[in-house]
């Protein structure tokens, strides 16, 4: 009975050691708040990226919490992620509080990701339009058009050619909010109707309900872009509107390169 009880320990020690250097979770390369919260247009498609940036997370071995508006963001709570996902966010969303803890979190090195309409957020938050770098404006109905990578040095666009035929929501955007922007995709106006008015969209001064119009943006039209603010990070893609989309695989290695740079600043050859 001895010898057997001392076989059982050297073997429980054996195992206990085999835990400790072979642990079960493997550690996480870095962690990412996913905010979905809307005060406006509620897009269709962000269960479908939700769904996405899980399956990213498991691939990418990062790890994903998913926020919608339950949870204040306070400091407590952001010093825990490296960056910060906003998925078709629409207008205002973060109280006084918020806004100040998230200005805080990005000046402190962290990243933030703007996917779709995170453009179409915060308009009187001037801080928030600066690190997006433009804001929403208008869009024509959905169509076919013409991509054009600007800049192949960045996480997931190595591979990508030069033009890709792509569906989506193609945003016209206002002028650029802060200086130093790097372009990284275009949408080439020439393959598709970018003209459209709406009707009643916008107050003048005097109360009166006035039509807004786009033309287009002219010879260069961006769609996705990256910088550097205030002490930390940025991406934003226009790309996302259609649900499907985030099953394309060219689009899933364009959203985590974009995630990967806001987390860990890596990734662009110097």
């Amino acid at each position: 009975m001895k010898i057997k009880n001392n076989i059982l320990r050297t073997f429980l020690l054996l195992f206990f050691c085999f835990l400790v250097s072979h642990p079960t979770t493997a550690q996480k390369q870095f962690k990412a708040l996913l905010i979905t919260e809307t005060a406006g247009w509620h897009h269709e498609s962000i269960p479908a990226g939700i769904s996405a940036i899980n399956e990213l997370a498991a691939t990418h071995n990062f790890e994903v919490t998913h926020q919608q508006s339950a949870i204040k963001v306070t400091d407590d709570i952001l010093k825990n992620y490296d960056v910060v996902i906003f998925l078709s966010t629409t207008a205002d969303i973060f109280d006084e509080d918020e806004q100040m803890a998230f200005e805080k979190y990005i000046e402190s090195g962290k990243g933030y990701v703007g996917i779709h309409a995170a453009a179409d957020t915060e308009y009187d938050w001037e801080w928030y339009t600066q690190l997006v770098g433009r804001m929403f404006y208008i869009h024509p109905a959905q169509q076919t058009a013409k991509l054009k990578i600007v800049d192949h040095n960045f996480p997931g666009l190595e591979h990508f050619p030069d033009t890709l035929l792509w569906t989506d929501e193609w945003y016209q955007y206002g002028p650029e909010k802060s200086e130093g922007l790097h372009y990284l995709v275009g949408v080439d106006e020439n393959s598709y109707n970018p003209v459209v008015t709406w009707k009643n969209r916008d107050m003048d001064a005097n109360g009166k309900m006035v039509d807004r119009t786009g033309k287009g943006m002219g010879k260069f039209h961006p769609i996705s872009w990256y910088h550097e603010f205030d002490g930390g990070r940025a991406f934003y893609t226009g790309l996302g509107h259609i649900a499907k989309v985030y099953e394309n695989q060219w689009f899933l290695d364009h959203l985590y390169g974009g995630i990967y740079y806001a987390a860990t600043g890596k990734g662009i050859e110097k």
